[in-house]
């Protein structure tokens, strides 16, 4: 029952046009020539796997934030938020999180609140491994007020073959750490902004499961943590 689950994994609904698109056209192929649609299909299949939308297990306890997207820690630094979201030109805490073309795609709400503000901004497509990616790419920015009334932005960002960004959510919607938001096609980016002062409990290339690895803990008193390959 467990493997079966593990098979029949839930694909987002964002993802049956392309996949019905991509088994037409292994069709297609097939019909001009047989070793085509052999490709085809293992295009239809790469489609069928990258809009997987498997559940996840979120920690509930109050305080924790969790991580937005599957995909590495590409780097963890202080930087200013988007100033589309009006929070000030202050440094705060950022964690950037990469996704291949190979990673579940559908983004999670990091936290408990409600959406203060979104902003949509069109832009360039450089690899979202840069980190000119964060300021120059086409983004889709959210800020977060959270219970305790402070409040951290997320920001899903397009890369070099991403050509959509969606976001469901509304300003004044409350949310729920680990809900699901939107999804970027295909290969792609998500900056987390920390309040100031909040230690990220992730390292610079650790890997992330979105709505279940736990990214900061705003109750906690914990340092910034470390990691090496073992």
């Amino acid at each position: 029952m467990h493997l079966l689950q593990a098979v029949l994994v839930p694909i987002h609904r964002e993802g049956w046009v392309f996949i019905a698109v991509f088994a037409v056209a292994s069709l297609v192929l097939g019909a001009i020539a047989e070793p085509l649609g052999w490709l085809g299909l293992l295009a239809t299949a790469w489609c069928v796997f990258f809009f997987r939308d498997p559940p996840r297990v979120v920690p509930t306890r109050p305080g924790l934030v969790v991580a937005p997207a599957d995909g590495l820690v590409q780097s963890i630094r202080t930087a200013p938020p988007p100033p589309e979201l009006g929070m000030g030109a202050n440094a705060l805490p950022r964690i950037s999180i990469f996704l291949n073309v190979f990673d579940v795609h559908v983004n999670r709400v990091p936290a408990d609140g409600t959406i203060a503000a979104s902003h949509y901004r069109p832009g360039r497509f450089f690899n979202a491994s840069l980190d000119k990616a964060s300021e120059h790419n086409e983004r889709q920015s959210l800020r977060l007020h959270l219970p305790d009334g402070r409040e951290i932005a997320f920001v899903q960002i397009a890369g070099l073959v991403a050509r959509r960004i969606r976001c469901d959510l509304k300003v004044g919607q409350a949310v729920r750490a680990g809900e699901r938001f939107g999804l970027i096609r295909f290969g792609s980016r998500v900056d987390v902004y920390l309040p100031a002062g909040v230690a990220p409990l992730v390292a610079v290339g650790q890997r992330m499961i979105a709505g279940e690895t736990v990214i900061a803990d705003l109750q906690g008193d914990e340092p910034a943590r470390r990691g090496e390959i073992r």
